[in-house]
């Protein structure tokens, strides 16, 4: 499992499609300042200070939000929008290690107002989420950064048995991960790596029904293979992997595809025919957690299942939990958020 364009697009109501940004080459400390100057409409002493104090190309979120109130009040109310927008996606979906900073590189988001909805916000979020969970698999590392608030909401739809959380009445008008509320706890990791090894199939819930309380329907481009890119960081985006969170039978994947010599702005922009090859592989699941005979196997072959490691020799897996639906919950659940994306993905194929 992974977390899925779906995911970002049910639990933050942003949309999928869109052209992936590309920054000035070399965003430096003379550039911010200029920037700063030009589309913040603060003065090369302001922006010279700021960006000494942050010992590089970046702004802090106070000083955004002071820019903010100061242009309001002079009425320059596209510097205003600038600063307001520029302090939201560096405290959320662009958000980095230091929890205070936002890299002036992403200004240039914001240089066009009128043009603000060109991007491709999801995978945007989906591609920094995806880095700095990479980083957090290396030794060297000693906590895991970025949005993590999309993270955790995206355990708590998958999972509602892992960790503690409160649901609050959702309003419809707000992102889907707001409903969600964490509640403090007292246990350690030894816990959690236990509480994982002793999932079982029907304790996941596969498919969410985003649908319900998003602002924004399925979109098909959730079912693109291939890399997505967000300025110079590129990632595999590979649904196959983990088509059962999508309503579909789960198949053995194919071999990743290699990075060399793939234009993924092209690839991207052509996605139509990505998702028509892939959903001409696929079969519509007759419970959540459906998979041919023989993928359970191959994970466990190619995989590493456990946290914990069997101390003793290990005979295999178990495949009790591969019997069916656990209950009438689960099912309806599963079955109105599978209708809708397969509805979607038909509407798309009928159209091209």
């Amino acid at each position: 499992m992974t977390i899925t364009l779906d995911d970002v697009r049910g639990l933050l109501s942003i949309p999928c499609t869109g052209e992936f940004f590309t920054p000035p080459a070399n965003v430096n400390e003379d550039l911010a300042i200029a920037a700063a100057i030009k589309l913040l409409g603060v003065t090369y002493d302001e922006a010279v200070t700021e960006t000494r104090t942050n010992r590089g190309a970046s702004y802090s979120f106070e000083w955004l939000k002071e820019v903010f109130f100061k242009k309001l009040h002079e009425r320059r109310y596209d510097c205003a929008a600038r600063a307001y927008l520029l302090h939201l996606v560096g405290c959320t979906i662009l958000a980095d290690k230091s929890f205070t900073l936002v890299s002036a590189k992403y200004l240039f988001l914001f240089q066009d107002l009128d043009s603000c909805g060109k991007w491709a916000w999801g995978p945007a979020a989906l591609v920094v989420l995806y880095d700095y969970l990479r980083d957090s698999t290396l030794p060297t590392t000693k906590q895991i950064e970025g949005y993590l608030s999309l993270f955790q909401t995206w355990i708590y739809e998958h999972f509602p048995d892992i960790c503690k959380r409160d649901m609050d009445e959702h309003i419809s008008s707000m992102p889907q991960m707001f409903r969600w509320t964490a509640k403090q706890t007292s246990r350690n990791v030894a816990y959690y790596r236990a509480k994982l090894d002793a999932l079982r199939d029907t304790d996941i819930i596969w498919a969410p029904d985003y649908n319900e309380n998003a602002v924004t329907r399925f979109q098909s481009v959730s079912l693109f293979t291939g890399y997505i890119r967000w300025c110079f960081t590129m990632v595999p985006y590979l649904p196959e992997r983990c088509i059962r969170q999508f309503g579909y039978t789960q198949h053995i994947p194919p071999t990743p595809p290699m990075l060399v010599a793939r234009d993924v702005d092209v690839e991207w922009s052509m996605y139509r025919n990505s998702v028509r090859s892939l959903r001409a592989r696929l079969h519509p699941a007759a419970y959540p957690h459906e998979c041919v005979e023989g993928y359970i196997q191959w994970y466990y072959r190619i995989s590493h299942p456990r946290m914990i490691p069997y101390v003793a020799a290990y005979a295999g897996p178990s495949y009790d939990a591969d019997a069916g639906p656990s209950h009438d919950a689960d099912t309806h659940r599963y079955d109105a958020s599978s209708n809708a994306m397969q509805v979607e993905v038909t509407d798309m194929q009928i159209s091209i």
